[in-house]
């Protein structure tokens, strides 16, 4: 295992540009990172070492460390436990066959009430007055299964969340292990799970040990689980959902503040975080990276945006 990441401010630099007839109006700031199979890095711009928090970009690997404890679920189902899923009805569904296989209920859920994330399905809630729940929010699946995993190992649930807890501790020490990385730093996310701070370079190699894993692995359950089901991990009109459906055998998992990851099969990786946590910018990065990562720009073309260009701190 490699030294505990740097805590500072990061060293970003101006990954995206915001055009509005040919002239610069606005700069997004950021870090990205292309690591090979072997954890190497292929390309970087601003800074990869500096600890960040991977908000749900973590959830991969805290699907893996759940597997390890004996989470046995269907593809559909496991691809939920990584989810940030939209609040659509099949997400909120296999939240609840989740919870119910486990022994639990909405009412055991620790995070917090919500609407749903996507846009269209918090607009038809809102207009037919339904309040926020516990099983809408995004990370309602993470959280169901921790509660399984807690009821399997005979372990309490009131506490499951609390990062001395058994599964917490088991939870970080595999983020450690996949990232080859000391965490840096312990907060609490925004659905109340412990967040574990480590290196844009250690989430890239994460990203790529899973994508790369044996199929009869816990790492190779979650990344076919991905492939198999990526309208679980996201949703019908997410981007991370549409990337997955175009790139073959691609794993990718975005997460709040800007931070995304991606791996192809052989494990080539890549991690990225904007500095201001603006989502507009995390696309038009990520398909920068990918194409450095060697996916055909041809098929990455639809996902470029009107006004977005990448600027040269992101050309390989």
């Amino acid at each position: 295992m490699t030294r505990t990441p740097p805590v500072g401010v990061p060293a970003h630099v101006p990954l995206v540009h915001v055009l509005r007839d040919g002239l610069v109006e606005s700069v997004h700031h950021g870090s990205v990172v292309v690591v090979a199979p072997d954890g190497s890095i292929l390309f970087q711009a601003g800074d990869a070492e500096t600890a960040c928090y991977p908000r749900s970009a973590a959830k991969p690997m805290q699907a893996v460390a759940m597997v390890r404890l004996g989470l046995s679920l269907p593809p559909d189902l496991l691809a939920l436990t990584a989810a940030s899923h939209s609040g659509e009805q099949i997400h909120l569904a296999g939240a609840l066959r989740v919870l119910e296989s486990g022994g639990s209920t909405e009412a055991d859920l620790g995070n917090p009430a919500d609407l749903p994330f996507d846009p269209a399905e918090r607009d038809a809630w809102l207009v037919a007055g339904r309040p926020a729940s516990r099983l809408a929010h995004n990370c309602s699946g993470k959280h169901a299964s921790m509660l399984h995993v807690s009821r399997r190992q005979g372990w309490s649930t009131s506490d499951y969340l609390d990062p001395a807890r058994p599964l917490q501790r088991e939870i970080a020490s595999t983020v450690e292990e996949l990232t080859g990385q000391r965490i840096a730093n312990v907060a609490v996310d925004g659905c109340g799970a412990p967040l574990f701070a480590v290196s844009l370079r250690g989430l890239a190699t994460a990203a790529g040990r899973i994508a790369s894993a044996p199929a009869d692995s816990p790492e190779g359950a979650v990344a076919h689980a991905f492939r198999a089901h990526p309208e679980m991990v996201a949703g019908s009109r997410r981007d991370t959902t549409a990337l997955m459906a175009a790139v073959p055998g691609l794993i990718a998992k975005d997460g709040f503040e800007a931070v995304q990851i991606a791996a192809l099969p052989d494990g080539t990786a890549i991690a990225l975080k904007i500095a201001d946590g603006s989502d507009r910018a995390r696309l038009p990065a990520t398909i920068a990276a990918l194409e450095i990562a060697g996916v055909d720009p041809g098929v990455l073309a639809r996902f470029t945006s009107d006004g977005l260009t990448v600027t040269d701190a992101l050309k390989n």
